[in-house]
């Protein structure tokens, strides 16, 4: 029996299972799709053989009375790079002007603002699912998962200049030691700093949480400089606090960067950016519309907030729900109950109060509202057209989870001009 060699994108990507012995792979997607984004430029034979196993299955889930060669598959794959589709959301420059990878992806913080400045993505990890549907709906590529995986850490390509990474922050075992490479082992900076050994790229910018100055008194970045600067012997200026209200939207969030740069690139010094001279305020993200009921809060949730609130206090303490007034700037977007309700709003436009959900009591006659996560997505500085495919609870968390995009920006042009790449 004769095939075309043809088949869709969308079926590499939907089709099911028709024989047990036909089983998926763990990198199968992220290959297919990194190859299809990278099939022209040099980095493709880093996923090619994946992304043609991957076809091969797929034809055998559309074909299944019939024997798939590798051939075959590696046909029908370059079928697809004659006639490929431009439906990508957030497409690579056409003439990239430098190559990153993005670790710790999140939903792409980090390459919406590199991509900005010319930059190409050749390879990305991410382990969340609900992270990965959102990556893909907006730049077209599945991350790779675990990057802490030997295996996954082999389709990493060569020759990209710079390194992403807002990898999570973790306690180091250095008792007693001088808290060097060796003592990171088993946490995820670990594996970004076994990825800057082997593939050397020019520089490195890294994000983290604004704790991690005194995070295990202070020894886990005092351990991360000195693995960077003298196991790794890049250039590393003092690292800094960068506030995301500085750079355009009105969130008070600070985080701490960490750069660097190869030795060989001779940077000796170099400057975070100057925070802009331009006023914010959360106005300039909030919903032209009205939105939904079901963002207004309930009088018992309202009830339940206010007694907590007063409990604290009580205690001497200022925790517990806050109402950002429009021309004011929003608390940092966290994670969590609490970065929602430490970023409450009033909106009056509200008519009908026919509750859309199950709640305790009845909807609010205050206009007090929880923000969209269309509000979250600006604040950290996401364009509206950035798609949001995944239900509230995942949004709120996805955008919480991200980096404030302005403020990678205006650093990462920065370090790219110490670099002479513009």
């Amino acid at each position: 029996m004769k095939f075309n060699e043809s088949i869709s994108l969308e079926e590499v990507f939907s089709q099911k299972p028709k024989r047990k012995e036909v089983e998926p792979s763990d990198f199968g997607k992220a290959a297919f799709t990194h190859y299809m984004h990278n099939s022209r430029n040099g980095v493709s034979q880093f996923y090619k053989n994946e992304a043609i196993q991957h076809v091969k299955r797929a034809l055998e889930y559309k074909y299944p009375d019939v024997d798939i060669s590798m051939p075959d598959a590696e046909k029908a794959l370059e079928n697809m790079l004659s006639d490929p589709k431009s439906d990508v959301q957030f497409p690579a420059p056409e003439e990239p002007k430098f190559k990153f990878i993005d670790l710790f992806a999140g939903i792409g913080g980090f390459r919406m603002a590199m991509q900005s400045l010319g930059g190409k993505c050749v390879f990305t990890s991410e382990w969340d699912e609900q992270a990965k549907k959102t990556y893909q709906a907006n730049f077209g590529e599945v991350p790779f998962g675990d990057i802490t995986k030997e295996e996954t850490k082999q389709f990493i390509p060569d020759g990209f200049e710079v390194l992403c990474a807002g990898f999570p922050c973790q306690a180091f075992s250095i008792a007693g030691k001088r808290g060097g490479f060796e003592d990171t082992r088993g946490t995820l900076f670990f594996d970004v700093a076994e990825i800057i050994r082997r593939k050397k790229p020019k520089a490195f910018f890294l994000e983290n949480v604004k704790g991690l100055r005194n995070h295990d008194k202070g020894r886990t970045l005092a351990t991360i400089l000195n693995v960077l600067r003298e196991d790794l012997g890049y250039y590393v200026p003092d690292p800094q606090v960068m506030n995301a209200k500085n750079f355009g939207v009105p969130q008070n969030r600070e985080r701490i960067f960490i750069v660097g740069f190869r030795a060989d690139l001779g940077v000796s010094d170099f400057d975070y950016p100057a925070p802009l001279d331009q006023a914010v305020s959360f106005e300039d993200v909030k919903e032209k519309t009205v939105v939904s009921v079901k963002y207004y809060l309930s009088t018992q949730y309202m009830k339940t907030l206010v007694e907590h609130k007063a409990r604290h206090e009580g205690k001497g303490n200022g925790f517990g729900y806050e109402i950002i007034p429009d021309d004011g700037i929003a608390n940092a977007v966290v994670c969590g109950g609490m970065g929602r309700e430490r970023n409450l709003v009033y909106d009056h436009r509200l008519e009908d109060f026919t509750p859309v959900t199950h709640i305790k009591g009845e909807v609010n006659r205050l206009g007090i509202r929880k923000m969209t996560p269309r509000e979250w997505a600006r604040l950290q500085g996401f364009p509206d057209e950035y798609v949001i495919p995944v239900a509230d609870a995942s949004a709120y968390k996805q955008f919480g989870n991200s980096v404030a995009v302005p403020a990678i920006r205006a650093t990462a042009r920065q370090i790219l001009e110490k670099m002479d790449v513009f």
